[in-house]
């Protein structure tokens, strides 16, 4: 009797030295619907989203019919004012929302930047209207969500970029090259432009000589039109006005050939806008945060591009 008290009594103390962590932790993390009422673009459907985790502890979600944003504030007194929207991969199949999602979320909270993962709509014709502009609706909403709630969160408004890896490279690269038309209801006309893009491992383009033909098939169908291809290869939308992009990349990676970082690189040039493209040896696809074949750490040398644009000292 007098053990099981003293393990009740210990375990009471722990609890009660947890709680104030635990408050934190929930208070930095809150998940939100994209939408309060109606989502845009979509078809009455039963929600039959599913998660699930790889053998090599890799959480997927797949068939997201109902958009959300998890946000994850900094300490107030880490903040230095810049949110970052995070799209993680997965070819528009499925969403690795762990180590492309809130793994990232968790560093650039160390670094005192806000971060947003956003899970946007994965392409289905039973759940949508026209599948693809759905994921960058969502895109752009998390945008909108962010700017517009800037100062409740203690962010500038004019330093909010997106972040992607893959697939969502490619959604993130469209909310960056496709900001001047508006997918969404806007009657604030709030700025849906990101003021910076980090594109990991991207997909970029989807012509059939460097575009990663899955991702293709999945937003825009198996015979998508020329003009649809176009449109969505978005090395051709580059701009004047397109937001500078740090970009990563493996030269062995055979998922996304690494030609997709450098033509989008070469597009930003050619228009003047600041790019910074590092690429890796190896490394392969889905490395996420960590290369595991090099001592480089990615996050860091964007950490540094950050400052050198003057988004934070």
């Amino acid at each position: 009797m007098i053990r099981q008290a003293v393990i009740q009594t210990f375990r009471i103390i722990i609890t009660f030295f947890m709680l104030p962590s635990l408050s934190v932790t929930l208070q930095a993390q809150t998940v939100m619907p994209l939408y309060p009422g109606q989502i845009p673009n979509s078809r009455p459907a039963p929600n039959e989203e599913t998660s699930q985790y790889s053998d090599d502890g890799i959480l997927s979600i797949s068939k997201v019919s109902r958009p959300e944003l998890t946000v994850y504030l900094p300490p107030k007194e880490k903040a230095v004012h810049v949110a970052i929207v995070v799209c993680p991969g997965g070819g528009y199949v499925n969403i690795s929302a762990g180590h492309e999602g809130s793994d990232v979320a968790r560093r650039l909270n160390e670094e005192g930047i806000a971060a947003f993962v956003l899970k946007y709509r994965i392409p289905d014709d039973h759940t949508m209207i026209k599948e693809e502009i759905g994921p960058l609706q969502d895109a752009q909403r998390a945008i909108q969500i962010v700017r517009s709630r800037s100062k409740e969160w203690g962010i500038n408004p004019n330093r909010i970029g997106i972040l992607g890896f893959s697939a969502g490279g490619h959604l993130a690269a469209s909310a960056g090259t496709h900001f001047n038309k508006t997918y969404i209801s806007n009657p604030q006309g709030i700025s849906l432009r990101p003021d910076f893009m980090i594109l990991i491992y991207p997909v970029i383009s989807f012509t059939d000589s460097i575009g990663h033909i899955g991702s293709r098939d999945q937003l825009l169908g198996k015979n998508p039109s020329q003009e649809k291809i176009m449109n969505y290869s978005n090395e051709l939308q580059v701009t004047d006005h397109t937001p500078p992009a740090f970009l990563v990349h493996a030269k062995d990676d055979d998922t996304v050939p690494y030609a997709n970082s450098i033509v989008f690189a070469e597009a930003l040039k050619k228009h003047r806008v600041p790019v910074k493209l590092f690429t890796f040896e190896k490394g392969g696809h889905g490395f996420g945060l960590i290369n595991k074949t090099s001592d480089i750490r990615w996050m860091d040398l964007c950490l540094e591009w950050l400052k050198q644009l003057k988004m934070y000292n």
